[in-house]
């Protein structure tokens, strides 16, 4: 009996080492809270890296001086993809640098398009079943706000001629919302929001009711993941009140 229970104390003591042994290298690994020195590049995943070499490739050329105000966005962007990065937990850090990334490469492309009429490429997706998808820019909206802004107006124009190079094609209309908010009222505000666009090409004439289809999301599928909801007008934020824009040719 006495050798069991020795046993029995030997197993529970290894047990016990071992854990502190597991707790110590998560302390080591930096588990539970973010890394400081962001220039250690060899601790971040790949995806931060390539997307703080991104944004100082865009400084370089000038970016931060043909549109300031978009390039600080992105830089705040990227300074919180580093501060919630957590080495057990890198998930959430990782989609923003991606989601961070798309957007450096059209960096003050709305710029552009205003002093030489750029026409937008829409993202060309063709379905098995032989339906061809283009996604056009989202179109955002100021907070709590089912308005179209002048600059959703612009985008929506430079649309209307692949709506009249398509007469027989459809739209589809789909409404999102930040985090911010309870799920019943982001509901309603995405379906507003998509509201909005319909009601917009309908009144210019361009396309008729039965040719157009809406849907309202809420706040699921954010195009970026939101670490602080209540930051209301946090970059993410602003990425996710947007609509989504699809022309399906058949």
């Amino acid at each position: 009996m006495k050798k069991a229970a020795s046993s029995k104390s030997a197993a529970l003591k290894s047990v016990f080492t071992a854990v502190i042994v597991l707790f110590s290298l998560s302390l080591m690994t930096g588990c539970g809270a973010g890394l400081q020195n962001r220039t250690e590049y060899s601790r971040y995943p790949a995806e931060l890296v390539q997307v703080d070499k991104a944004l100082e490739e865009a400084r370089k050329a000038g970016r931060d001086k043909e549109c300031p105000e978009e390039f600080n966005e992105l830089k705040a962007m990227v300074d919180k993809a580093y501060e919630i990065y957590d080495p057990c937990f890198r998930q959430p850090a990782i989609e923003m640098a991606q989601s961070a990334i798309l957007r450096i490469n059209a960096l003050c492309q709305s710029t552009t398009t205003q002093s030489t009429q750029f026409y937008y490429e829409p993202k060309v997706v063709t379905t098995t079943e032989g339906v061809t998808i283009l996604a056009f820019e989202d179109i955002h909206f100021d907070f709590d706000k089912s308005t179209l802004t002048p600059e959703a107006r612009t985008i929506l124009k430079r649309n209307i001629q692949m709506l009249k190079d398509n007469p027989q094609s459809e739209v589809r209309i789909a409404g999102y919302t930040s985090a911010s908010g309870t799920d019943e009222y982001n509901q309603s505000l995405s379906e507003r929001r998509a509201t909005s666009v319909r009601q917009y090409l309908i009144n210019e004439g361009i396309i008729t009711p039965d040719r157009l289809t809406k849907v309202g999301y809420g706040e699921e599928n954010p195009a970026i993941y939101e670490p602080l909801p209540k930051e209301i007008y946090s970059p993410e934020a602003k990425a996710n009140m947007r609509v989504l824009f699809e022309i399906i040719v058949r």
